[in-house]
């Protein structure tokens, strides 16, 4: 599809051997070793404010320094700071004079091994219209310019600039109307511009070695010395790239760019962080570089004049090559000659003569200029819009961007409604994966093992799609046996949380069993409000992409309120209450939706556990199954905020109860709670109507095997009993009702004996089930 940017032949582009990279294809290694020189220019003019000091009786040389001796003979400047400020010194070996950064004198001479002497200082701008003389070769002239590239930090403060080899040299060049003359073909090696000491060789290997011996010949060179630095390298090839200037195919951007950044602002960028690197992106990215030079790709279809260069493209040639691609493929472009791609036509509205006067361009384009326009096959509308891209961070330059880039240039507005931006898997230790240190982790192997199960065990897919989830995703995450080993245990302990509630579904049928919520034990009720809550979380974390956070709320809900708290407290109601009774089908219930929700809520990370699940639920044993069954589905009329007060008020007063005993067997115990009278005690009241019980909802929440509820001490209190006092804040109706009550808890041992039924110590004798007991096994449906 044509696309309505200013598309033009530029002339420098990041270029590695044989083609042009994109910053996302790089990467830096930092401990890359260059042979550096520090190397003099020779004043030709000295610059008019310094003529007092420079003079012919005593010549100088501006110093430079550069980690790329090769760029060397494609000099043009040597550039300066014009706020900074130089010194011109003495050596006191060689009484050479030299112009460099005042801040860089003393740094340089102990390189240099010598001394310099300060003559006179002056400011970076004092050096305009001074001129040096090529080091390598003779006649040219090197203007000394002003630019705010130039850095103190290293070096000497003047650098050397060959436009053909740096982006800010090519800005300084473009701004001076110097030459850009590239002297380095596109195999990296020197051409014949170049002169015969350097044709045909490698920059990075012989053709360095060469310049550096053209230095030291003509007497320029003052130094070499091996540099570490962090420096480019092709992601792919694991080799060091070269920028040199090349005829490349430029997008100019600055007609879209305001509202592609515009669009961006209205789209939902998960994390938030995101969006911002992203448009300070865009707004630095003044030209897109869409051309490669690969044997392979969509071909960009321009015809050159062969004696002149000069390029034939318009929409009468692209929509005759658009006819044959749609009729051949792509393949037609390298595979037809030119007459049947270019038409006489065309040729003579351009002006030419013959076809044979044109060659077919060799470039392709940009892989991200067609992964960017992807949207326009996969959106069938023109005001359709993808719900979500989801890719790495290093896609904020890369497909994110261009596909924003040609949506806006042709529809106004961006492709997608949200972008989702994850970090990378590193090792166990932090550490970048890489085939070349043998480091990378196989997904294949993590499921299905490796030739060594000992070594590499297979934890299905499960655990891996567990790790994914509760990583965050959004930063670089690690992965490694320890880790997928702790992903295999979180599983296994959500297994037995399931196990639990799948065993006590047994014989349970929710269409004729379940107990209504409002005829439910208040507890259960409580957990339904949980569910619902719960519930509401999670459908909200997966909403925003936030599957680390439904991890840790399905752990929490799973470890804290159901397996530590809910479980432990039904469990006698669950195998000592008949089976029918209307208190046993009421946590029955409850379990029941509960099983359902947690289900639900991790099928989407753990769908072969979940399908597992509903296989065995007794109950859905003709089920299509958790995925063709809708989303989680909590009842409004289970949300009970009032609810809270009553069941964590008797858990406050449980946990003064279990702190008092601390690691003895509370059914060992009876409780008794005193309470001032007021609301909390109406609170407890509601779970407990009796003084002394122990079959209330009180008692079960206490776990003893007895429970007194009183408004004050009893009078045979003895003076030295262990009485622990408490607060508890009531907060209702939104904060409209509240009030602070205070508790006091006293734990003794019982009397009773314990029953060898329900193993509670409310039996007359150990050898005779508790009355609550012999009335079970009298009805015939208990069992012993």
């Amino acid at each position: 599809m044509p696309i309505a940017f200013n598309v033009a032949a530029c002339n420098l582009c990041l270029m590695c051997i044989r083609t042009a990279l994109a910053e996302a294809e790089l990467e830096y290694n930092e401990q890359h070793v260059s042979r550096s020189v520090y190397v003099k220019f020779p004043l030709l003019k000295p610059p008019p404010k310094l003529t007092s000091v420079i003079d012919g009786s005593s010549p100088a040389s501006v110093l430079v320094w550069t980690t790329q001796p090769w760029t060397v003979p494609a000099n043009q400047a040597v550039c300066y700071m014009p706020d900074s400020v130089y010194s011109i010194v003495k050596c006191a070996v060689t009484g050479q004079r030299f112009i460099l950064a005042a801040d860089r004198v003393e740094s340089t001479a102990a390189v240099l091994d010598t001394q310099f002497e300060v003559i006179s200082t002056c400011k970076g701008a004092d050096l305009a219209d001074g001129s040096c003389a090529h080091p390598t070769i003779p006649g040219r002239v090197s203007p000394l310019l002003p630019a705010n590239h130039v850095t103190m930090t290293k070096g000497t403060g003047l650098v050397h600039t060959a436009p053909a080899h740096g982006m800010e040299d090519y800005s300084v060049a473009s701004h001076h109307q110097l030459p850009t003359d590239c002297l380095v073909d596109e195999s990296g090696n020197f051409t014949e511009a170049a002169g015969p000491e350097l044709k045909n060789k490698n920059v990075l290997e012989e053709g360095n070695e060469a310049v550096i011996k053209m230095l030291q010949a003509t007497g320029s060179l003052l130094k070499e010395e091996k540099h570490v630095h962090s420096y480019p390298y092709d992601w792919r090839t694991k080799k060091p790239m070269i920028i040199r200037a090349s005829k490349q195919w430029f997008v100019n951007t600055a007609d879209v760019k305001a509202a592609a950044q515009d669009a961006l602002k209205k789209v939902k960028v998960i994390p938030t962080s995101a969006v911002n690197r992203m448009l300070e992106m865009l707004d630095r990215r003044t030209f897109w570089c869409i051309s490669r030079q690969r044997c392979w790709g969509v071909p960009i279809p321009a015809f050159y004049q062969k004696s002149t260069g000069e390029c034939l493209i318009n929409s009468e040639t692209i929509t005759d090559v658009i006819k044959i691609v749609e009729q051949q493929g792509t393949d037609a472009w390298w595979a037809l000659p030119i007459e049947q791609l270019l038409s006489k036509e065309a040729v003579a509205k351009a002006g030419g003569r013959d076809i044979s006067d044109y060659v077919k361009g060799q470039d392709v384009l940009d892989i991200w200029f067609d992964s960017g326009t992807s949207w326009a096959h996969v959106l069938e509308g023109a005001d359709q819009r993808a719900d979500t891209y989801l890719e790495g961070k290093d896609q904020l330059g890369g497909w994110f961007q261009s596909s924003l880039l040609t949506s806006v240039a042709t529809r106004k507005k961006a492709p997608y409604k949200t972008l989702v931006v994850h970090g990378f898997t590193l090792g166990e230790k932090g550490e970048k994966m890489s085939k070349s240190v043998g480091n990378v982790v196989d997904p294949d192997v993590v499921i299905n093992g490796g030739e060594d199960h000992t070594k590499d065990p297979p934890y299905g897919a499960d655990v891996l799609r567990w790790w994914v989830a509760e990583s965050n995703v959004f930063t670089e995450v690690l992965i490694g046996p320890v880790v997928l080993n702790a992903a295999r245990d979180d599983i296994n302990k959500l297994r037995n949380t399931l196990r639990f509630m799948l065993g006590n579904v047994e014989g349970f049928n929710p269409e004729t069993d379940s107990i209504p919520a409002a005829e439910m034990y208040i507890v259960d009720q409580y957990m339904l409000h949980l569910l619902h809550e719960y519930g509401s979380k999670v459908t909200e974390a997966y909403k925003q992409y936030d599957y680390s956070k439904v991890v840790r709320l399905l752990q929490a809900f799973c470890s804290r309120n159901l397996s530590n708290f809910y479980f432990s407290i039904i469990k006698d109601r669950l195998y000592c209450e008949e089976a029918k009774d209307p208190k046993r089908r009421s946590c029955q219930t409850v379990l029941a939706e509960a099983l359902d929700i947690v289900v639900r809520s991790f099928a989407p990370i753990l769908p072969h556990l979940a399908e597992e699940v509903f296989q065995y639920i007794p109950y859905k044993k003709d089920s299509e199954g958790v995925f063709r069954t809708g989303w989680i589905n909590a009842s409004s009329a289970w949300k009970k905020p009032g609810i809270e007060e009553a069941i964590e008020g008797a858990c406050a007063m449980r946990d003064s109860f279990l702190g008092s005993i601390s690691g003895k067997n509370a059914l060992e115990y009876e409780v008794i709670i005193v309470i001032e009278p007021g609301l909390l005690f109406e609170l407890m009241e509601a779970l407990q109507a009796e003084e002394t019980s122990s079959v209330s909802q009180l008692n079960e929440i206490m776990m003893a095997s007895q429970t007194t509820l009183l408004s004050e001490l009893p009078k045979e209190t003895p003076s030295d009993a262990n009485i622990i006092k408490g607060t508890f804040l009531i907060n209702l109706e939104g904060g409209d009702i509240c009030e602070q009550s205070s508790y006091k808890v006293i734990a003794r041992p019982i009397a009773k004996a314990k029953c060898p039924r329900c193993r509670r110590y409310t039996a007359e004798s150990s050898n005779t089930p508790c009355p609550r007991c012999l009335q079970v096994l009298a009805a015939g449906k208990g069992s012993t």
